[in-house]
């Protein structure tokens, strides 16, 4: 009896931290099975340990004997293993930190349930306390049964409880949907401005926010709070009476996520910035894409329909550079921005320079402004004539832009620029697509004359197409950088094969296990002159 007191407490231990280091992968993972089940499969070295355990634990139960004073193998094995992977869950620093959420707490109630009926129901057999009786010894072997197959598949505990969960969840969130729409009804006059895109939305979020807010008062999402749960948490803790606009970023990663987002703010303009194979293993076609993120303007037009057409009142805009939206240009009314010519809102004679990049806007009118800013690249200038595009079209004259446009900072983690002394940094650290990383190598070849170090994991959620992606991107690496560290091995080998293929030298490509081993030594290479690093992509813990 002793024996399984012991093997209990050990047991609630080993859960306690197996439990929570899943959790929160599967927090990372969006509470999302999809996500959660690439995770068990990256994974491997953990998931191996919990079969290798169960088989052990087999090969013991059928060694014959089990009274055998010596240990035998099998079970030395499975102590070895059980300890390893007691090791392997005790808390780490993370890069982005386990939230205990009411909905974590709540799993949380649902796994000592789960718990609860799978480790204990042998128990009533040892009623009598008598290790001689058969019905005592009986017990005692279901319940370390039980235990063993409780640690093997531990790690579908969570996706069984999100599962359970699932209906209670629904509700919850269900009733702050509701909660944040109700406020949007009681707050008639404000004006509601949707951003989606591939890339580039939370650039021009940003800047849209800070160029409207020359005449208006302006709520934005912040940071990435662009799911439909981080958009009503935005609303019922941030939104005033005082606020004239609601700029309100929209995220995707499956097929009419832009929708259950539209049917909740009800949309008045809508901004897409970009279409592009992003996310492609959820969304599987760049037809769901397309499709997905004209779901906003899909939106804007039906409010058109729905109140009658007020001239100006419901406005469209799209990147006219983005190849695949001029192909698949669904909404002739749509206000087209970009560098390009017959857009719009065009800007030309852009000049680059150590200041910052300088150029001209030629709005639907005819009228031009030169504007400038301290950020540099075409993306940049890109993304700041759609936020000009929008702004000047909702009344915010050219002048007062101006004055704005001079005061935009970069948006954290895409390509940030900041310097160490002789090292500057572009952090392009969140996120990565195949278009962001040929604009993130591009910027890094305007620093003429420095030491340009590429520190990237490569490209993820590409689907079929992540291995072809990720060698392009290898190739086009070798054109620009002079130093590449790459960090892990899921996409190394790709990028190190297109890099090689690019005549890169190999002497030069370096791969290390962790992002802090990688930072080392982007400090330690002696360049000589001045060094810029590109950060590209860094990956949650929940990519292995």
């Amino acid at each position: 009896m002793f024996a399984l007191i012991i093997m209990y407490i050990t047991l609630a231990c080993f859960a306690i931290f197996g439990l929570r280091y899943h959790t929160h992968m599967l927090q990372l993972s969006s509470y999302q099975f999809q996500g959660y089940f690439r995770h068990l499969r990256t994974d491997k070295k953990r998931i191996v340990g919990h079969i290798v355990f169960m088989l052990l634990s087999l090969a013991e139960f059928f060694r014959g004997d089990v009274s055998v004073v010596i240990p035998s193998g099998a079970l030395i094995g499975m102590f070895i293993v059980y300890m390893t992977l007691f090791i392997s869950y005790w808390p780490r620093e993370a890069k982005k930190k386990f939230v205990v959420t009411d909905r974590v707490k709540r799993l949380f109630i649902t796994y000592a349930v789960l718990s609860a009926i799978i480790l204990f129901w042998p128990l009533p057999l040892l009623s009598g306390g008598n290790p001689d009786d058969e019905r005592f010894f009986m017990g005692a072997t279901m319940a370390v049964a039980m235990a063993v197959v409780y640690t093997g598949l531990l790690p579908l505990i969570p996706a069984l409880a999100n599962l359970i969960n699932k209906p209670i969840e629904n509700r919850i969130n269900r009733w702050f949907i509701d909660d944040a729409r109700r406020m949007l009804k009681e707050h008639p006059g404000l004006r509601i401005i949707g951003i989606t895109g591939s890339f580039g939305k939370t650039s021009v979020k940003y800047y849209l926010t800070t160029l409207l807010s020359e005449s208006y008062s302006v709520l934005m999402t912040p940071e990435s709070y662009n799911t439909p749960m981080g958009i009503v948490r935005t609303i019922r803790e941030h939104l005033k009476p005082t606020h004239e606009i609601f700029v309100c970023e929209m995220g995707a990663r499956h097929l009419h996520d832009i929708k259950e987002i539209t049917d909740i703010v009800e949309p008045d303009d809508g901004i897409v910035t970009s279409i592009g194979y992003q996310h492609l293993e959820t969304f599987h076609s760049l037809e769901n894409i397309i499709s997905t993120k004209y779901e906003l303007l899909d939106a804007v037009a039906e409010k058109e329909k729905l109140q009658g057409r007020e001239a100006g009142r419901h406005l469209k805009f799209v990147n006219g550079d983005n190849e695949i939206i001029r192909k698949n240009m669904k909404y002739p009314d749509a206000i087209t921005y970009g560098l390009s010519e017959g857009c719009a809102y065009r800007a030309t004679d852009v000049a680059v320079t150590g200041a910052g990049t300088s150029f001209v806007v030629t709005t639907p009118s005819g009228e031009k402004a030169e504007f400038a800013t301290k950020l540099v690249g075409r993306h940049n200038v890109e993304n700041i004539v759609g936020a000009i595009a929008a702004a000047n079209s909702l009344g915010v004259p050219m002048n007062k832009l101006r004055m704005a446009v001079r005061r935009l900072q970069s948006v954290p983690h895409r390509l940030e620029l900041t310097k160490h002394g002789n090292v500057s940094i572009l952090d392009d650290a969140y996120n990565s697509n195949p278009n962001g990383a040929k604009v993130a190598l591009e910027t890094l070849s305007l620093f003429e004359g420095s030491v340009k170090i590429l520190v990237t994991p490569g490209m993820v959620e590409l689907g079929e197409k992540e291995a072809e992606y990720n060698t392009e991107f290898g190739k086009q690496a070798a054109a620009v950088c002079d130093y590449i560290i790459l960090v892990g091995q899921k996409n190394s080998a790709d990028i190190k094969k297109g890099a090689l293929e690019g005549s890169f030298a190999e002497d030069k490509i370096f791969i290390k296990s962790t992002f802090t081993e990688a930072s080392s030594l982007m400090y330690e290479i002696d360049a000589g002159r001045e060094k810029v690093i590109l950060l590209e992509n860094d990956l949650p813990d929940n990519y292995k």
